[in-house]
């Protein structure tokens, strides 16, 4: 498939909350789509130095980390630490303990996983709802 064909995978989710930064991930997540999520988050921060995320995997997904650049990673996780207060996954990706090991082990912030099927209580945990 043509790069510019490509549908993103990463895709922001409206909601009716300023500070609170809401994307689904559908399908496989590219070095791209990497990288467009992390400019994203560093626009939010700029708006807003703390926020909460909520994450909804709705695909049977994966993640290319190996080609996504280590100082991207390394930014990324640096700045979710520093700006992050809450945040909520919808689904069980079969990469959650690559991401687990890119963190640190005691995270700095709240984190709650919900199953697909309790997806209006993670909104409700982040007091929002999407627009």
């Amino acid at each position: 498939m043509n790069f510019l064909e490509a549908v993103p995978a990463i895709r922001r989710i409206e909601t009716n909350r300023d500070a609170l930064f809401a994307i689904d991930v559908v399908g496989d997540v590219s070095p791209a789509d990497a990288e467009n999520l992390f400019g994203l988050l560093e626009a939010a921060f700029a708006l807003h130095p703390r926020i909460d995320v909520l994450v909804r995997l709705t695909d049977e997904e994966s993640v290319d980390w190996a080609n996504i650049s280590k100082d991207t990673l390394r930014q990324g996780v640096a700045d979710a630490v520093e700006h992050v207060v809450r945040c909520a996954v919808i689904g069980e990706p079969s990469w959650a303990s690559l991401v687990a090991g890119v963190f640190p082990k005691t995270l700095p912030f709240e984190f709650r996983r919900f199953d697909v099927d309790d997806e209006e209580a993670a909104w409700q945990w982040l007091g929002a709802r999407p627009t």
